[in-house]
């Protein structure tokens, strides 16, 4: 089934989910993931549903419990130490 104006639903899905791994080094305006409540926004990372990188730096995860006390994983970004 095509949707006008749109991208099939057969390959919208190879374009969600996370774009990037743990210990990866990624720049300002990255896409983090896409479409997804799995990840939420923690350290330097800005977006809701999209989340991007604020800065440059390091990609790290951690796990907390929500208020509904569900664990949830929050992307971080550890910024890179600027020489001068």
């Amino acid at each position: 089934m095509v949707r006008v104006g749109g991208l099939t639903s057969k390959y919208y899905k190879e374009t969600r989910g996370m774009k990037v791994s743990g210990g990866q080094v990624v720049k300002a305006g990255t896409v983090l993931t896409r479409q997804g409540h799995k990840w939420q926004p923690g350290i330097n990372v800005d977006g809701e549903m999209h989340l991007t990188a604020h800065c440059d730096g390091e990609v790290y995860f951690t796990r907390k419990k929500n208020r509904y006390k569900k664990m949830t994983t929050y992307i971080n970004i550890k910024p890179v130490e600027t020489k001068e």
